[in-house]
């Protein structure tokens, strides 16, 4: 408790030091904060020039293409396999392998993968496969392999170093009738959200469907203990979902660094980290000072 109590002291006092080469920040005489809006300075002509060159330079590929030089390489089908711990009896373990992560990575589903594929497979043959060779914890296997092979890569370490992760959810259609299916009031429709950890190196690390009435902090921190590749992020971006003071305490404790952007975060008001506390610039910011004893006893 004493290193929060002087983390947050030295973090106040820096903030404030620096607030009159902020340009970004301004605090009205109400004391709300608020920040401009920057304007992007367009690409300039070298960026354009890059962006044409490797484009020249790059060839352009299928995504099946990609999929099975991938596929070939790191095995990670290796994984998949029947229920029972047998050997596969498929043809062509690798083919089948394929085309379902093709068929249900892309969302396309069964039966649309097997119409655009003339023929090659069907769509029993599709939903068969998946029901009994791909578990949560073998495709979970699957993706650390990948996400592994792609950490060792020169390009990804030019965009970052997968220390931050940013976190949030997209809505994907899905049946009524399905266990998460929820009605959303703001997208409208059934459906269910898909919560992706995607890394600063642009590699989705974690990925799980929640229901859409759910706060989507809950699952923040679920996805960098559950993710198995070895990635090692210490930094969690997020919007107004990520966060709520239980999930900033429970970051705090496992080493996370939770960075959410909050909704209306001008009507916040700020805690003193001790009583008799001032600051130059940025006091109206400020209300009671934190109660350090009822966070240590919480307790009756």
């Amino acid at each position: 408790m004493a290193q929060l109590k002087t983390r947050m002291k030295n973090v106040a006092a820096a903030v404030d030091a620096g607030y009159p080469d902020n340009a970004d920040l301004l605090i009205d005489e109400q004391g709300r904060p608020s920040l401009k809006a920057r304007k992007s300075a367009g690409h300039s002509a070298e960026a354009l020039k890059l962006a044409t060159a490797v484009k020249d330079r790059l060839p352009e590929r299928s995504l099946l293409e990609i999929l099975t030089r991938t596929t070939r390489h790191l095995r990670w089908f290796r994984h998949f396999g029947p229920l029972s711990g047998s050997e596969a009896k498929l043809a062509d373990p690798l083919e089948r392998y394929l085309l379902v992560a093709f068929a249900y990575g892309c969302n396309l589903g069964a039966a649309q993968a097997a119409r655009h594929l003339g023929g090659r497979i069907s769509a029993h043959e599709l939903s068969y496969t998946v029901r009994k060779h791909v578990t949560l914890t073998s495709l979970n296997k699957a993706i650390a392999d990948v996400v592994n092979a792609y950490l060792r890569l020169d390009l990804p370490k030019v965009w970052g170093e997968g220390n931050a992760v940013a976190a949030d959810g997209t809505k994907y259609d899905i049946y009524v009738d399905n266990l998460i299916a929820e009605f959303h009031i703001r997208y409208g429709g059934y459906g269910g959200i898909a919560y992706h950890h995607i890394a600063d190196n642009y590699i989705a690390l974690f990925s799980r469907f929640v229901p859409c009435g759910v706060w989507e902090a809950v699952y923040i921190i679920e996805g960098l203990l559950e993710q198995e590749s070895e990635a090692a992020p210490k930094e969690i971006h997020a919007d107004t979902q990520g966060q709520s003071f239980p999930v900033f305490g429970l970051a705090h404790l496992f080493g996370f660094e939770l960075l959410p952007r909050i909704r209306n975060f001008r009507d916040l008001t700020f805690h003193r980290p001790e009583p008799g506390v001032r600051y130059r610039h940025i006091d109206a910011l400020f209300g009671e000072p934190i109660n350090w004893h009822l966070i240590e006893n919480p307790g009756p």
